[in-house]
């Protein structure tokens, strides 16, 4: 009870409503996104593990194959899989352990995830198709101005 001019006041408590859904099936979008060009390369699998990571690769390494490609990633362990063979036109640089606020990538995660706030689906085939047009509205321009850290183009820091 609160008293204002000496009148006692009520405080209500306001519980925001919306929409609520247990889940207990998952689908994994694995993805790459240039802050130069603004392009971008996604792959939706089923599972988050060292032999989709693999599959990844391989199929990133097949866009534009004479381009080569630096990929930011945190410590996940599936990332550092002895088992992973690296293309030839890709390159990893892991980040300093708890860190993941400086991979740029993280920052399109975050603009794809909120588009996920308060949304139910009945399914992950409606998931999947939320996901794709998700990522088709996402445009090159939105791509550099959500990734562009300044850090990732000064030549000094880097020893690749």
């Amino acid at each position: 009870m609160f008293t204002k001019n000496g009148k006692a006041l009520t405080a209500i408590g306001v519980k925001p409503i919306c929409p609520f859904q247990q889940v207990f099936k998952s689908t994994y979008l694995f993805g790459a996104f240039s802050p130069v060009n603004g392009d971008k390369f996604l792959l939706e699998m089923p599972f988050c593990n060292a032999q989709n990571f693999q599959i990844f690769l391989d199929e990133f390494s097949q866009q534009n194959i004479l381009e080569f490609k630096i990929i930011v990633l945190d410590n996940g362990a599936f990332h550092k899989a002895k088992s992973l063979k690296i293309p030839s036109n890709i390159c990893l640089v892991f980040l300093p352990p708890y860190s993941p606020e400086l991979n740029p990538a993280e920052k399109m995660w975050a603009t794809i995830k909120r588009n996920f706030t308060n949304k139910f689906f009945e399914n992950l085939d409606q998931i999947s198709d939320y996901i794709e047009k998700t990522i088709k509205a996402i445009t090159e321009i939105q791509i550099i101005n959500t990734c562009n850290y300044q850090y990732a183009f000064v030549e000094e820091i880097w020893t690749i």
